[in-house]
């Protein structure tokens, strides 16, 4: 598995908006968003971000992770696995920017080649007034790749499973969050 991570650091990225979650999705994509109430305080709020750049967002949304870092930061490749281990689809990633303030922590990352998809995810956990909520905010599309091209037969189905991922990553830093 470390070879195969090791080997990320050669691939790129496999569409070319790269920075849109920043400013205006492509309009042939599928746009992603959530905005998802975790809990409130700052306690709240530091539980959850620490979750979410160190991956158990991820982890604790049931999919695998092997990252060139603990932490998310910018060039950090990430190798992230959907379904058992048996039969895990691998998805790799590379972190593209990093939000660090006061009120606002995240990471954007963008699909390497050899991912069934192409585009962008921005994760962050937000501090507004009292109420900690995760932000998410993409954009896919399917690739002409053997994965990309099942997904696109898939239809809503592969829709329903994303936004099923999508929904456990809120409901993993709702738990996150908790100080029990």
């Amino acid at each position: 598995m470390e070879t195969e991570l090791s080997r990320l650091a050669d691939l790129g990225l496999n569409y070319a908006e790269v920075g849109a979650t920043g400013r205006s999705l492509p309009s042939d994509a599928r746009h992603l968003a959530r905005r998802i109430t975790i809990g409130r305080g700052p306690d709240v709020f530091t539980r959850a971000a620490d979750a979410l750049m160190t991956w158990r967002m991820h982890t604790g949304a049931g999919l695998s992770v092997r990252a060139t870092a603990e932490r998310a930061a910018v060039g950090v490749n990430v190798l992230i696995g959907i379904g058992p281990s048996w039969a895990s689809l691998r998805v790799p990633c590379r972190v593209l920017h990093v939000m660090d303030q006061p009120d606002r922590i995240g990471f954007t990352y963008g699909t390497l080649d050899g991912h069934p998809v192409a585009g962008e995810e921005s994760f962050s956990v937000l501090l507004d007034e009292d109420q900690v909520s995760f932000v998410l905010i993409g954009f896919t599309r399917p690739t002409r790749s053997a994965a990309g091209l099942a997904l696109r037969a898939a239809g809503p189905i592969g829709r329903a499973v994303n936004d099923r991922i999508l929904n456990r990553y809120g409901a993993a830093l709702q738990r996150s969050g908790r100080s029990d």
